[in-house]
């Protein structure tokens, strides 16, 4: 039952996408909907550093008004690299977040993705999915992305294919019995990809998503310089990098709050990619 109710949502929230792309993938970006609410509370970080406006833009966030045709599956290709941007109408963006989901850190950042009406993408680790499944209930009831992160976050070239095989299937499990579907795409660790990887990510039926701006969170670096990476590389198509857990993601957490209505105000859509199979 709660798995029904899950999928019902699910679909409900992010049925309906553009075809973009080539060899057999095309990457849509849905509009976020609702309107935004008032913006929350200065991040608790000392003040931040002067940085370059952004440019205003007339593309504003738009109510979702209808739904598309059921998506259909087929095959996924071997690709020979990563995608690192996505493609778009407008000044869209996508924002993702690896290592959790953490129960100290992620529902922090799932408020003010919903303060905001904004989805986005959680790439989770299944050693740290297992416990905390009411985090991926919540994600997919809010309409976000859940990729597939790894088990334990080893690096898979360092790996034997049947332990990466293992690695994958094991938290593409723990994902659809939490979230209420098998996850779509998956992100290597550290970056580090190679043949095995992505065949052994296509025969799951999963794209691999990388990424074009790195906020390099995880050095904590200070919440100011990690706005000023995200809003220096603000463009259209770009994937941010973050993180939600895999130590203090506090700064990552207040950095949110500050460069995300900022985003917004420029005109950015703060989008999910959607994947259509030939």
């Amino acid at each position: 039952m709660q798995k029904d109710h899950l999928l019902t949502r699910r679909r409900a929230l992010l049925t309906g996408a553009a075809t973009l792309g080539a060899a057999g993938l095309a990457v849509a970006l849905s509009p976020v909907t609702g309107n935004r609410a008032a913006p929350p509370a200065p991040p608790a970080a000392g003040a931040q550093a002067a940085r370059r406006p952004l440019q205003p833009s007339a593309y504003r966030l738009r109510p979702l008004t209808g739904y598309g045709t059921p998506r259909t599956t087929g095959r996924t290709p071997v690709r020979e690299e990563p995608l690192l941007r996505v493609d778009g109408r407008g000044r869209t963006m996508v924002l993702s977040f690896d290592d959790g989901p953490d129960p100290r850190y992620t529902p922090h950042i799932l408020d003010t993705l919903a303060r905001y009406d904004v989805r986005a993408m959680f790439f989770v680790c299944g050693e740290m999915a297992t416990e905390n499944r009411d985090l991926l209930a919540r994600m997919a009831d809010e309409g976000h992305v859940v990729g597939n992160h790894t088990w334990t976050h080893p690096l898979l070239t360092r790996l034997s294919r049947r332990r990466i095989r293992s690695e994958m299937e094991r938290t593409c499990d723990i994902v659809e019995k939490a979230y209420g579907e098998r996850p779509e795409w998956f992100r290597a660790p550290y970056g580090a990809w190679n043949r095995a990887a992505f065949r052994i990510g296509a025969e799951l039926g999963m794209e691999p998503m990388a990424w074009t701006v790195d906020t390099l969170d995880w050095t904590t670096p200070g919440t100011a310089t990690i706005v000023d990476r995200v809003e220096d590389g603000a463009a259209p198509g770009v994937v941010v990098l973050s993180h939600d857990a895999g130590g203090d993601r506090s700064q990552s957490v207040r950095a949110l709050r500050a460069y995300l209505p900022e985003l917004l105000d420029s005109g950015y859509h703060l989008t999910v990619p959607r994947r259509q199979y030939a």
